[in-house]
């Protein structure tokens, strides 16, 4: 009885959310009291935006509650904005995967901090992972490189971004596949045909 109240109660937050999207975008990028006529975006964007940062806090609290608490966003023009605290790099990525999974994104800038010691030895052979993957992105002509960003947690490389093509979505996984000591590849790769906001 008692998980039944907790479930309906989380429900009734998760609707709050939800349907309290409109109202949020009247207040503008710059915080409340800035009315729509001084938000430089159209009023479309910001409805737009509102409910992308609606759905994307409203998965994430359903994945771990203490995100609600822990973890702010903000969506401008399709772009997205992360900020607060983790417990571990790999949650760190899971949440810029799961940003980046939201229909009309544009970007993902995560500016999470992670609570976890530093490990010098396992962050540099992920850097030196990151970067063979990058350049190897750099050299490929059928991939437009700037469209991505790689992150590598423990041998797991995490590619986010918008490919042109299916055929540059496959050539960046199969690079990342065949970087040396690589354990897993999680991509989280758009098509720019599936964008709700297109590119300018």
């Amino acid at each position: 009885m008692k998980l039944k109240l907790q479930n309906v109660l989380f429900i009734f937050l998760f609707f709050i959310l939800l349907t309290s999207c409109v109202g949020t975008a009247s207040q503008g990028v710059f915080g409340t009291g800035v009315s729509v006529a001084l938000d430089p975006r159209s009023l479309g964007t910001q409805i737009d935006d509102s409910i992308m940062q609606k759905n994307l806090a409203a998965r994430l609290t359903l994945k771990e509650k203490k995100y609600l608490l822990s973890l702010k966003i903000k969506v401008i023009d399709g772009r997205i904005f992360i900020t607060g605290k983790v417990d571990d790099p790999e949650e760190k990525l899971q949440i810029t995967k799961l940003a980046w999974e939201t229909k009309g994104v544009r970007s993902v800038k995560n500016d999470i901090r992670v609570k976890e010691e530093f490990n010098f030895k396992q962050s540099a052979k992920d850097l030196l992972i990151t970067s063979q993957l990058r350049s190897a992105l750099i050299f490929n002509k059928e991939i437009k490189a700037i469209n991505y960003q790689i992150d590598t947690y423990k041998k797991k490389i995490y590619v986010y971004g918008i490919a042109n093509s299916k055929e540059e979505r496959k050539a960046v996984i199969s690079e990342a596949k065949s970087i040396l000591d690589v354990k897993d590849v999680v991509s989280s790769i758009l098509l720019v045909e599936d964008l709700r906001i297109q590119k300018n």
